[in-house]
């Protein structure tokens, strides 16, 4: 039998989750177990490894993903630990785009929660095989079997249960393993280091049986030898069962379910197991996809240092004032103090250090291969979502996608000297986080933050004043409306003037009218190209689309509008770009004031986990926000409410609704689509 390969052994793993489902905790656990920490550190106390910064430890949430490697089995797992809020989904976007595998954990209370769906359909948009960890199985309501039945509801992958919990709630002591038919329990005393496995007792012989016989059925419509076996009544071995998980896992047909209490010490290293037995290496992933900037063709690159570089720079952070750049190598492999090329940039780079990352913690390196995550230092011009190869064989991978902000907030500089650096810093933010934005207003001399929520611009403030040293005056959050209109207008733009003692001519005439919600706008042409030759036909869609950067209610973007340029006319030898540009954009200002211009505001969809005697009082509260009420679960003592409200009407809410229900009620926001202001 052939060794395994270094990069056989390796797992990229992501931890994601919902807000407070424990992920940190778990990540906490693993690295205990693996030997990387010699002590467990508590979210509580404002001591996870993982939760580094300072505005994390203060409120006890995960806010940046960090990345740390540790040993499991003689195998290499590199994790990272994703934020659960919904303000910082971006960094769930670009560690879902370069990892290989996830572990995906649930509060069996609360069971399958928004943004747990959420980061589940991102990791199905990259393709990224899954398991599940039920956490808090000793918590009053837990549900092992009901979230699994919710599980299977809303994901397209089949939850299948690998173990079984013995008891729950107060009386949780240990699990099930169906796959080595096996008692496992913790001993409390030892911080859940130590394991013991037993025979199943006789009474729970006959359950444990009935969910084994239905994991393997399942595996059954996956694995021809497993279903030879399960129909002809023959008991698959171990190995054979482990290995139709692994496959299943990797096809995303399955998602193995385990379980346990992180807080609690029990259920990590069965679980570590499973990122060992069922998620992928980097060799069992498809070869990564590019274009050759050069030729415009589509190349893959496998996972090989064989092959040419081939990484993507999918997060940068600042350290100390110092630009750390974390990259993904899919192919080949870097060395410190070597040259690369920035083919998002077209421009030559130079590796300065290598670092292997533990959270803010790191290790110098020597060289990369195909298949790690590293940071590196050095590469000055490097952005998130820029390819990072070989000059001699250029390839362009997709770019990470990066959500619009939702929110704005003043900011203005508190003296000359916090004015000379608030750009400074800014700038560096921005580098970091892509869903930032930055506009400076000359009429009031304040500059304009753009965030993805309250929390996200309180931590962009934050940072400011800590890291930077940069202190400002703060405007109250305010929302990003867009317009669009409501009827179908013809227009007319005509520009016949002299500019620079050069006759510049443009005539169009446009077609206005709504277009779909949440669909953009799109410009389309339905003219004879005698009336206007095809070469200034660019250039009035660049005046249109410029000019749908400002409308005229508010200056806000307009949205959602089709414009078609159905007349204009040509003069030899006067027509212009210049002149078809801005006749172009006069024409759309004059028909977007004509055409009925409405507000539109972001309309976010509300989720609230609430104790079932103030499900009055929370939904009479969002009925005074102008909410929708969209449904009302009962899950026991608990409901869950879906609503949908405008974003204005939800400042301060998180305030509201802990003072209305004694602080036991949580909610969750993300961002829906833009409809009409009420």
């Amino acid at each position: 039998m052939a060794t395994k390969s270094k990069v056989e052994k390796t797992r990229n793993i992501g931890i994601i989750a919902h807000i407070d489902a424990g992920k940190t905790t778990v990540t906490e656990r693993i690295l205990y177990y693996t030997g990387k920490s010699y002590k467990m550190g508590e979210v509580h106390d404002g001591e996870a490894v993982m939760d580094w910064m300072l505005q994390e430890q203060e409120r006890g949430i995960t806010i940046t993903s960090a990345v740390t490697t540790c040993n499991w089995n003689n195998h290499e797992v590199r994790i990272i630990d994703t934020p659960g809020h919904v303000d910082f989904t971006i960094e769930v976007e670009r560690c879902l785009r370069v990892l290989d595998g996830a572990v995906v954990v649930f509060c069996s209370v609360g069971g399958v929660e928004p943004q747990s769906e959420t980061v589940w359909h991102q990791a199905d948009k990259y393709h990224v095989p899954k398991i599940a960890f039920l956490n808090k199985m000793d918590r009053v309501g837990a549900d092992y079997f009901g979230t699994i039945k919710v599980m299977a509801e809303r994901f397209n992958s089949i939850p299948v249960a690998v173990q079984i919990p013995i008891g729950k709630e107060d009386a949780y002591r240990g699990n099930i393993d169906l796959i080595h038919r096996q008692m496992i329990v913790w001993d409390e005393n030892a911080k859940g280091l130590t394991l013991e496995r037993f025979d199943i007792p006789d009474d729970m012989r006959r359950e444990a049986e009935t969910y084994r016989d239905q994991m393997i059925e399942i595996l059954a419509d996956f694995d021809d030898s497993i279903a030879e076996k399960y129909l002809s009544g023959e008991e698959p071995v171990t190995g054979e069962i482990i290995n139709a998980i692994r496959k299943a896992t990797l096809s995303l047909a399955i998602v193995p379910v385990f379980c346990g209490s992180a807080l609690k010490n029990k259920g990590i290293q069965p679980l570590l197991d499973g990122v060992v037995h069922f998620l992928p290496s980097p060799e069992d992933i498809p070869p990564i996809k590019g274009i050759n900037p050069l030729s415009n063709q589509v190349e893959i690159r496998h996972s090989s240092t064989k092959e040419p570089l081939t990484a993507l720079a999918f997060k940068i952070m600042q350290d100390e004032g110092r630009k750390l750049t974390y990259l993904r190598l899919y192919s080949g492999q870097l060395k410190a103090g070597g040259d690369v090329y920035n083919a998002s940039k077209r421009k030559k780079e130079k590796i300065a250090r290598l670092l292997k990352m533990h959270a803010n913690k790191r290790e110098r390196m020597d060289e990369a291969q195909a298949g790690e995550i590293v940071a590196a230092t050095g590469l000055k011009n490097t952005n998130t979502g820029d390819t990072i190869c070989d000059e001699n064989n250029p390839i362009l991978l997709e770019n990470i996608e990066v959500y619009e902000p939702v929110i704005n907030q003043a900011i203005e500089a508190k003296t000359p000297a916090d004015q000379e650096k608030l750009f400074l810093a800014l700038g560096k933010l921005m580098e970091e986080d892509p869903t930032i934005r930055v506009k400076y207003e000359d009429e009031t001399a304040q500059t304009i933050i753009s965030g993805m929520g309250e929390l996200h611009l309180d931590i962009i403030i934050d940072r400011l004043t800590r890291e930077f040293n940069t202190h400002v005056n703060v405007g109250k959050p305010k929302v990003v409306y867009r317009e669009t209109v409501q009827k179908n207008i013809e227009v007319e733009g005509l520009f016949d003037k002299e500019l620079g003692e050069k006759k510049q001519f443009g005539h169009v005439r446009l077609s206005i009218e709504p277009g779909k919600r949440g669909e953009g706008n799109k410009i389309e042409c339905d003219l004879d190209s005698s009336l206007i030759p095809d070469e200034y036909l660019s250039a009035i869609e660049e005046g249109i689309t410029e000019a749908t950067f400002s409308g005229v209610l508010g200056g806000y973007p307009v949205v959602d509008v089709k414009i078609t340029v159905i007349g204009g006319s040509y003069k030899e030898g006067e027509s212009t770009i210049v002149g078809y540009r801005i006749a172009a954009a006069s024409a759309f200002k004059e028909g977007l004031s004509k055409a009925d211009p409405i507000l539109l505001e972001p309309i976010m969809m509300v989720n609230v986990i609430t104790p079932q005697e103030f499900l009055g009082q929370v939904i009479g509260d969002i009925n005074t926000r102008k909410g929708e009420i969209k449904s009302v679960k009962s899950k026991g003592a608990i409901s869950e409410i879906e609503a949908k409200v405008p974003l204005r009407q939800m400042f301060g809410y998180s305030t509201d609704i802990r003072s209305a229900t004694q602080g036991r009620a949580v909610f969750s926001m993300q961002f829906f689509a833009y409809d009409r202001a009420i």
